[in-house]
């Protein structure tokens, strides 16, 4: 019986656990322009480079979504066009974004600077995972307390690709 209770326990902590976000994003002030500073591995920003988003309010009251990479195999830029609508009314911190309607892909915002100026996001499963920042720069405090946190939400951050080589060799020096 005890074993029992055991597995029942452990089953329901592996469905109770939720990848936490912010309690609330003010939609207008994320908006804009967002360098990506670090991301893991995944089919399509693979091969890219100085990678940006930039978000806009549309008409119809979902966010424009614009990314951008410079591709080293083509020496070219690529943009990708999609849009995001908030699913979560109360945070305004959960968002379905699509590339190609209908498939949508959640866009969680786990952390977000005071100011605006970073912002962590990943969505349930952990699988993708992005630090973003205003600027192409992040500072190196701001940087490791993300990656702490990161850690602490069970994040492999040895996974991470980092937008610049200097950044990565920063990280890798602590």
């Amino acid at each position: 019986m005890h074993k029992l209770w055991l597995m029942a326990l452990v089953f329901l902590n592996a469905f109770a656990y939720e990848l936490p976000t912010v309690p609330s994003v003010d939609m207008e002030r994320y908006l804009g322009r967002w360098y990506e500073i670090a991301r893991f591995d995944h089919s399509f920003e693979r091969g890219c480079d100085e990678v940006e988003a930039f978000y806009t309010l549309r008409d119809d009251g979902m966010i424009g979504v614009e990314n951008s990479c410079f591709k080293r195999a083509t020496q070219k830029k690529n943009v990708a066009y999609g849009r995001a609508k908030v699913v979560d009314e109360v945070s305004r911190a959960k968002l379905k974004v699509t590339f190609f309607w209908p498939f949508y892909g959640d866009y969680w915002i786990v952390d977000v600077a005071e100011d605006y100026s970073y912002a962590m996001v990943s969505e349930p499963s952990k699988r993708y995972f992005w630090i973003l920042s205003r600027t192409p720069t992040i500072d190196e405090d701001v940087l490791s307390r993300l990656l702490s946190y990161a850690n602490y939400l069970g994040f492999d951050t040895e996974k991470i690709i980092w937008r610049t080589p200097l950044q990565r060799d920063e990280v890798r020096r602590e």
